[in-house]
């Protein structure tokens, strides 16, 4: 398990189908170290603070093993920053990963906090309007992270799992009831009591049950 690319770019304003679109979607690959924070990646910003960034969202996740997966389904490369993610993993799908993981990497200290929700721009980036739709399907959203303990992060860098909840509630897990089996009350309950999981979520998920 280690950092393949560490990925950050501030909000641009970009013309697509004939509109502006200010995002901060477009990231690259940085070398040399980086400091985390509580709420976000030095030198890296989000253009909606509202849905993206903040205390649960501070770093964003996505596993190199899917781009393969991409490239065959779309005939085009995929490469570390595609999907807006801050680190680009190896070793740490979501199958693998859960809600509270605890992980050392470089001196920084961070922790699992939720699934990565794709929204529009990550369609309108690569000009594909299925995309967001087939990551749902598929699973392969990417997560969050939340920042315990700042600290200075770089490529190539190990991460070390050092507490994982009794719950052991993967990302796949989660994010099955989410998007498919969206009418499993008990389950919902079960990740509910998560206390790991992003406010944001747990929200949604009791809006749901209530319904």
């Amino acid at each position: 398990m280690h950092i393949v690319s560490i990925n950050i770019g501030m909000p641009q304003t970009v013309t697509i189908d004939e509109k502006p679109l200010t995002t901060g979607i477009y990231k690259q690959p940085v070398n040399g170290p980086i400091t985390v924070t509580k709420t976000h990646c030095i030198g890296d910003g989000q253009a909606d603070l509202i849905h993206h960034g903040g205390p649960d969202k501070a770093i964003c996740a996505y596993a190199s093993e899917h781009f393969s997966f991409w490239e065959q389904v779309y005939h085009r490369s995929f490469t570390p920053g595609a999907f807006g993610e801050n680190l680009t993993l190896f070793g740490l799908t979501e199958n693998q990963v859960c809600i509270g993981d605890v992980y050392e990497v470089g001196t920084a200290v961070i922790q699992v906090s939720q699934p990565r929700q794709p929204c529009f721009k990550l369609a309108k980036r690569h000009g594909l309007k299925d995309l967001p739709l087939k990551v749902q399907e598929t699973g392969y959203t990417g997560f969050y992270f939340r920042v315990l303990q700042e600290g200075s992060i770089q490529k190539g860098d190990p991460l070390t799992l050092i507490d994982r909840s009794p719950l052991a509630l993967s990302i796949h897990d989660v994010n099955t009831i989410y998007y498919i089996d969206k009418r499993n009350v008990a389950a919902m309950k079960t990740i509910i009591a998560e206390p790991a999981l992003s406010e944001d979520w747990r929200q949604s998920f009791i809006k749901r049950m209530e319904r």
